[in-house]
């Protein structure tokens, strides 16, 4: 087996100064996604895309009351799916996912969901993302990192990453320098400072508990520094 190169290695070390600091911060960090079953959780996570869990959850609500099982969403009027998750956004393209999905359940898995990889991604409407989402906190597998926006952008400040986007890449980056240990819980821990903390556009980097271990932090706030003299600069003199 190769030795980790030199990049991977710095990664490992920072890893293992975040994490205690993050798990520190965040100790009820947990999935925000209000469910309780896997098929709850699947059905929430595909509405979570493009939406708020604060949306979602006030959607589930309601829903999961209606919709016991896979065959109750494979048999729905479409139409009446839509509408009773058409807040969530992209209501079309959900409803139709979700149906796939619970269609998948009934003909191959006698309505219940799978508890591997494999088969959760053979499922209609479902990519790894949210099989990881599913696996990590309703079956307790920790089979991968659940790769978000937050993710993404907290992954790329701390210099854990070597590619902008590509959440399959971004993951394949963390995968070897979490302890897997700790890869669901991971993603929850950086999505939880992601809102409290390092923002897309004002991260509040002079209150970040991980500033002495973030290498961007220090780039922000000179720059921010730098933006505000030329600000002052620019006034008019009375």
């Amino acid at each position: 087996m190769a030795q980790p190169g030199k990049k991977t290695i710095d990664r490992i070390a920072r890893v293992a100064k975040v994490l205690p600091v993050l798990k520190r911060l965040y100790p009820d960090a947990k999935c925000s996604l209000d469910h309780s079953s896997p098929l709850e959780l699947l059905v929430a996570t595909i509405l979570s895309a493009q939406c708020t869990d604060a949306r979602v959850n006030i959607v589930t609500k309601s829903l999961f009351k209606k919709y016991k099982n896979a065959r109750a969403y494979a048999d729905a009027p479409s139409a009446e799916l839509e509408r009773d998750i058409q807040s969530t956004g992209f209501f079309r393209n959900k409803a139709r996912s979700i149906q796939a999905m619970a269609r998948s359940l009934v003909e191959r898995h006698q309505g219940a969901v799978p508890e591997t990889m494999d088969e959760l991604v053979k499922l209609a409407g479902v990519g790894r993302k949210t099989a990881n989402v599913v696996l990590g906190n309703a079956f307790g597998k920790n089979e991968g990192v659940t790769v978000d926006t937050h993710v993404t952008r907290l992954s790329n400040r701390l210099g854990l990453t070597s590619h902008a986007s590509d959440a399959v890449m971004i993951e394949k980056d963390l995968i070897p320098i979490v302890p897997r240990e700790d890869w669901t819980i991971w993603s929850h821990l950086l999505i939880h400072h992601g809102r409290a903390i390092c923002d897309a556009r004002t991260p509040k980097c002079e209150e970040c508990g991980l500033r002495e271990h973030c290498p961007t932090g220090p780039k922000i706030l000179k720059s921010r520094t730098s933006a505000q003299k030329s600000e002052a600069r620019s006034r008019p003199r009375r």
